[in-house]
């Protein structure tokens, strides 16, 4: 469990694996244009890619919201 809630690791793979490859664009920013236009022509392997790609980035957002939780919840016990 320490690796999915690591801020290190989880913005290492952000970084690395969420955008690779950088050129001409970040693959995962392409995909979603891709979606975003209508997602014609996407087959499975495209669609895990987007899953593979944006896995890191779904674990940075679980992570802020468990982080943005813990500290609403303690800042309502000092009140």
């Amino acid at each position: 469990m320490k690796l999915v809630n690591d801020w290190k690791i989880i913005l290492l793979l952000c970084l690395t694996l969420g955008l690779a490859p950088y050129f001409p664009e970040p693959h995962l920013w392409g995909k979603l244009k891709w979606v975003a236009g209508g997602a014609i022509g996407m087959q499975y392997l495209d669609w895990f890619d987007i899953l593979f790609h944006g896995a890191p980035f779904l674990l940075l957002i679980r992570l802020l919201l468990i982080k943005t939780r813990a500290l609403i919840k303690n800042r309502n016990t000092y009140i």
